[in-house]
């Protein structure tokens, strides 16, 4: 936990480029809406229930601006409803629908966004855009291309290319499939009836009426081998409930063993998913089993273990399956995964099983690195921290923040087993997550505060999160409020006004952030001031600036810096730091440049006139290598001593 400010609401600040604006002159401009712009409209047919996606640029959470899609040739003012900063949506209602002219209309014309902002009381508009679509109550599909004859595994997915598929919110596009089925032993088994089955129709993109696909799931013929002779008809259910279908199409599919190509990866450590790629696999009310039959090989010592287990992965398709390394399950409890690196060599062969049915695929073999355990953590900035940045003036050059924000996370945790993302991971079943937000909603003016619970020495978990609300820290009596919070670093000004809870002041802070902070005067950094990308400093040398664009380069030096140092710090609170197997959470004193002091000045922080960067100390840094090691030879860099 840091100390820091008072939280109050946060207004968002947009970089915008281009656009124009009416009424309250005199006013300032809202820098988010400067550069409203509209890209595309789509899709061009229109039903009942469809929810039409309107692209653009500088786009704004209601709270900061209504927006609406205006058309002029009808009329028409329609509320939309914000997604992210490029995509809005509208619901078409059936009041919308009527509005638009009801089943059988056309439209071929322009359309606009105006967003009436919340922050200087003007209204923006974009440049009219040309758009196109036509209504419809009703849509009937047409199939022109199906498979129509050919292998086929359980749970294949099958494409559709035709028209007329229903978008989400719509109704439903499935397929029917009747016929009957003949086992592939005996070889003269006769095609026994089977009940018509209809399938969910899954559309590849989400605003193409033309390409979609079905499963061939279990509850069609089953699992077992054999032939399937029968017709697909593709099926529109309107949200009214009218049912629209194509004619039928005769199919023929032949029904194979499950089989396994391979995994998706040479290389994974605890926590990670391994990908398993094949075809025929089976979930939701069956199952898929893999049979692992080999050795592993020690790193270590080349002690050599015999691998004899069934593994129960997840079923993601037809064609994929993946198993997470977890120390609970069978293969965790013979192998060391977190730290007994090695080489795993199987023959793995899938077993499906669905009711009284299971089925012996094809086996594969797979060849496996088995990695000392990593830390995964995502760093996810949330829209109260984009939104804060319009305090400091600085929301313009918010990826020029977060670029050196992640420099100082990987030079503080370099040659420890630490992986830093921007993204969330899709990679990893077990991660960390950090939150950076604006103001601290425990309203007790915390830099960050890591409310995972308890201390967890030698990080035995890899799924902290640090951010939301913990109800289980409430419950001890310490704040529920997790993350990094950027408001509270205005507390070292000298004049924080009601933005910050006032902390020991620093005029530098002021020097660096006066020029742009609006609530004193000062110009926030613009689209004029990114004619050309600003310079990234390697160091704070020319820090504090005269000149415009090295004082922009400083800020971002400076704010980068104080969140980074501050994301380190509570990230190594959620590994078990300051005193992992003592009763302490911070370094006892203060001391220069240590990053798990409880309090750290500001130039430290910031990385001015030589003070800092803080450094974990040495007994930290060395218990941090031996739960996280890698290859990496130490960090040679001096360190200030825990004691």
């Amino acid at each position: 936990m840091e100390r820091v400010a008072r939280p109050r609401p946060a207004l968002p600040l947009l970089l915008a480029l281009a656009g124009c604006s009416e009424g309250a002159p005199g006013r300032p401009l809202d820098p988010a809406l400067t550069g409203l712009e509209l890209t595309a409209v789509a899709p061009d047919v229109l039903l009942p229930g469809t929810t039409m996606r309107i692209t653009g640029e500088s786009f704004v959470p209601e709270d900061w601006g209504a927006a609406t899609l205006t058309i002029d040739a009808l009329q028409l003012s329609l509320r939309l409803r914000y997604v992210d900063a490029q995509t809005l949506e509208l619901a078409v209602s059936d009041e919308v629908f009527a509005a638009l002219g009801g089943d059988g209309a056309e439209f071929d014309g322009d359309v606009a966004v105006a967003v009436s902002s919340a922050v200087d009381g003007r209204l923006y508009r974009t440049a009219p855009r040309a758009a196109r679509w036509s209504l419809a109550s009703e849509l009937e599909p047409r199939a022109d291309a199906v498979l129509r004859t050919g292998v086929v595994f359980p749970n294949e997915p099958i494409a559709i290319l035709g028209s007329g598929l229903l978008l989400p919110g719509e109704g439903e596009t499935v397929v029917e499939l009747a016929g009957c089925f003949a086992p592939a032993e005996p070889a003269d088994a006769a095609c026994t009836p089977i009940a018509a089955r209809e399938l969910a129709v899954t559309l590849d993109d989400p605003l193409d009426r033309t390409h979609g696909h079905f499963a061939f799931e279990p509850a069609v013929a089953g699992i077992e081998p054999g032939r399937f002779e029968g017709t697909v008809v593709l099926r529109n259910r309107m949200r009214s409930g009218t049912v629209r279908e194509a004619p039928p199409l005769a199919v023929s599919y032949d029904l194979q063993r499950p089989l396994l190509y391979g995994t998706s990866v040479e290389a994974a450590s605890l926590g990670q998913y391994v990908v398993i790629d094949g075809a025929g696999f089976v979930g939701d009310d069956g199952a898929t089993l893999l049979d692992v039959v080999g050795s592993f090989t020690a790193d270590a010592d080349g002690s050599v273990t015999a691998i004899d287990e069934v593994l129960l992965p997840q079923f993601v398709d037809g064609r994929t399956v993946r198993y997470v390394l977890d120390e609970s399950d069978a293969l965790g409890q013979q192998l060391d995964l977190r730290y007994g690196a090695g080489r795993l060599q199987a023959t793995v062969t899938p077993r499906i099983a669905w009711g009284d049915s299971e089925v012996t695929g094809d086996p594969a073999m797979v060849s496996l690195q088995l990695l000392a355990v990593r830390q995964i953590v995502w760093v996810q900035f949330l829209p109260a921290y984009v939104e804060s940045l319009r305090r400091f003036g600085l929301r313009a050059v918010d990826a020029q923040i977060r670029a050196r924000v992640f420099e100082v996370l990987r030079r503080d945790y370099a040659t420890i087993g630490v992986e830093l993302r921007e993204a969330v991971p899709t990679d990893f079943a077990a991660f960390a997550q950090v939150d950076v937000g604006g103001p601290d909603p425990n309203g007790l003016g915390l830099f960050g505060y890591d409310n995972t619970p308890g201390k967890d020495t030698e990080n035995q978990r890899l799924y902290d999160r640090i951010g939301g609300v913990n109800a289980q820290t409430q419950q001890d009596g310490y704040p529920g409020y997790g993350g990094v919070f950027i408001e509270s670093v205005l507390g070292f000004s000298e004049h924080p006004g009601t933005l910050a809870m006032p902390l020991p002041s620093d005029p530098r802070f002021d020097d660096i952030f006066d020029p742009f902070r609006p609530d004193v005067g000062g110009r926030p950094v613009d689209a004029a001031d990114l004619d050309h990308e600003p310079t990234a400093l390697t160091s704070s040398e020319l820090c504090p600036a005269s000149d415009r664009p090295t004082q922009i380069a400083c800020a971002i030096w400076v704010l980068g810096s104080v969140v980074g140092s501050t994301l380190s710090h509570e990230l190594g609170h959620s590994l078990g730091l300051a005193d992992p197997y003592g009763p302490d959470f911070h370094d006892a004193g203060e001391q220069p440049d240590r990053l798990m002091d409880a309090d750290r000045p500001f130039a430290e922080r910031a990385e001015l006139d030589g003070e800092g960067p803080s450094r974990f100390c040495d007994e930290e840094y060395a218990y941090l290598r031996a739960i996280l090691p890698t290859p990496d030879a130490d960090d040679p860099l001096p360190r200030p001593s825990c004691h």
